[in-house]
């Protein structure tokens, strides 16, 4: 019996040991109540608790949670009907005020973002609520936080997951976007047409300002390729004057046959002329070569080469003139 009896006191002991030692796992911590009242709050780690005195009140998550929030319809300022849904964000600050304060903590801030997703979404328009997501979010953070600090629990962020707005609403959106797009393209065209005109235009003006710089300078070149052109004409004359007052007529007959030769060179390149009359006068054209090297020479003319005629054949006659030389005008010398 002494032995039985032993026996049941050192498993009583053993079982008041382990029950008065606690273990609190990382990420979570514990409150401890003395006889039903909440006393203090155990950290990660190992504490040892009074038998049959303290007791484990509440488990607590320290670790950030994600709370979804339900969807529901809400009514926008311009009598929208929009789904919304959200996330919360919370990370646990204060334990006791966690475990105390509010009965059911994840469902009293579901409730709080739902009231509050309502009050905000409704004082926007669709197209705000559409296109300032991050507005709504932070307005919905700011108040949320200020309503769940007594609880000991802070809220990180806030984000909408999504928007649905009605299929006729959508539909209209489209065919808005589509009018818009394209009317963003025709302006986008026409700018390109009007860019596009003025720089054909400043390229004909740039053109037309070097085609005149072209021809102010063509007819600057002209006007002095013309200069020289009388300079050199002014100089043969007064060289032709000069050799005509010394008594010299070889000069007007240089200028004589150029003006022939230069005529007879026109009548063969006509291109109406089929048929070429040589003048019956070439023994002209041919003393007026002779003052001309009698011009170049500084000597006297030599007479041009005849071939000695043939006895038994008689001379052809003259068909049309004479093939006289004619004779040299005299210019009178001036003292």
């Amino acid at each position: 019996m002494s032995i039985a009896i032993a026996a049941v006191f050192v498993v009583l002991a053993l079982i008041v040991v382990f029950g008065s030692i606690k273990i609190v796992p990382q990420g979570f911590e514990f409150t401890v109540q003395r006889f039903g009242r909440y006393t203090r709050t155990i950290k990660p780690g190992i504490t040892i608790l009074t038998p049959f005195v303290e007791g484990i009140g509440r488990k607590v998550n320290m670790m950030e949670q994600v709370l979804d929030v339900p969807s529901q319809e809400v009514i926008t300022r311009d009598n929208v009907g929009v789904k919304v849904d959200a996330i919360v964000f919370i990370v646990v600050m204060d334990a006791a005020n966690a475990a105390y304060r509010v009965a059911n903590l994840h469902n009293a801030i579901t409730q709080l973002v739902m009231t509050n997703l309502r009050t905000v979404v409704g004082s926007m328009e669709l197209d705000e609520v559409l296109s300032q997501r991050d507005q709504i979010n932070t307005r919905l953070l700011t108040v949320i936080d200020a309503a769940t600090g007594p609880w000991g629990v802070k809220v990180a962020r806030i984000e909408i997951k999504d928007l649905q707005p009605p299929v006729d609403i959508t539909n209209a959106m489209t065919r808005q976007m589509k009018a818009e797009r394209e009317r963003r393209a025709v302006i986008t065209e026409a700018e390109g047409e009007k860019q596009a005109q003025i720089t054909r235009a400043e390229g004909a003006k740039q053109s037309a300002v070097l085609q005149a710089e072209g021809r102010r300078s063509a007819a600057f070149l002209d006007a002095e390729a013309r200069e020289r052109a009388a300079q050199a004409e002014a100089k043969a004359t007064q060289l032709v004057s000069d050799a005509i007052e010394s008594g010299s007529v070889n000069a007007i007959n240089y200028f004589i046959a150029q003006k022939y030769v230069e005529a007879f060179g026109k009548l063969a390149e006509s291109p109406n002329q089929k048929t070429v009359i040589v003048p019956a006068e070439m023994s002209a054209l041919v003393g007026t070569l002779g003052g001309i090297q009698e011009l170049l020479s500084g000597g006297p003319p030599r007479p041009p080469h005849r071939p000695p005629e043939t006895p038994s054949q008689p001379a052809p006659p003259s068909s049309s003139a004479s093939s006289r030389r004619p004779s040299t005008p005299s210019v009178p010398r001036t003292e």
